[in-house]
């Protein structure tokens, strides 16, 4: 049976570093059934800059035997007021995660993981990928938040607007199932939270620079 990878680059915001210099970022919601995802849907936030690293990590550790996708070419004259070039970008950055997402060998790549299920920063992903840090892969990808769903109205909702994109998988198809696995995987989640908040010493320890 074929698996099923659906990723989303969507609502991009301005974030500001400080007064004089600021940033775009998109959330990438990932939604599947393969077995080469320990989280089946998740939902994180990632800069131009996070996927141009990405992309370098990747061609590194194919040892070259991958032809990656090209990222959308990066324009000097980029401006975060220009509607029609975040847009441009936005969809060239979801055409390139869709890409990497259908070659196998990449499925494996745990920079790949970290980028799409962690809220760890590029530093931070580099050194657990190379297992320099007191948490693994797995754990990192665990304690990312899945995005909390107060309802099942609230759960509809999010379904109509993720199958509202172009995919036709067969998630969109069944929205009682998705509804069922989202609502498992929030009460998962807050279990999860509830552990972390009274199990602080046991938990993982991440800085701010993670965010």
């Amino acid at each position: 049976m074929q698996q099923i990878i659906s990723v989303w680059v969507r609502d991009p915001r301005i974030r500001k570093n400080d007064f004089w210099h600021a940033y775009i970022d998109y959330e990438i919601c990932l939604h599947t059934d393969s077995v080469c995802f320990t989280k089946k849907i998740s939902s994180v936030r990632r800069r131009y800059s996070e996927f141009v690293w990405l992309r370098q990590k990747l061609q590194a550790n194919s040892m070259l035997m991958v032809q990656l996708p090209e990222l959308p070419p990066k324009n000097p004259f980029f401006s975060l007021n220009n509607a029609q070039q975040i847009t441009e970008r936005m969809k060239g950055l979801q055409r390139f995660l869709e890409q990497i997402l259908q070659n196998p060998l990449l499925l494996s790549d745990s920079c790949l993981h970290l980028f799409l299920q962690s809220q760890l920063s590029v530093s931070k992903m580099q050194a657990c990928a190379a297992g320099k840090t007191h948490f693994s892969v797995a754990q990192a990808v665990q304690c990312c938040g899945l995005r909390r769903f107060h309802s099942e109205e609230d759960l509809q909702k999010d379904l109509n607007m993720s199958c509202d994109s172009d995919s036709d998988s067969s998630e969109c198809r069944d929205p009682e199932l998705r509804i069922k696995d989202l609502t498992i995987n929030k009460v998962e989640s807050a279990a999860s939270l509830d552990l972390m908040g009274s199990s602080q010493e046991e938990t993982l320890s991440f800085s701010s620079g993670s965010s």
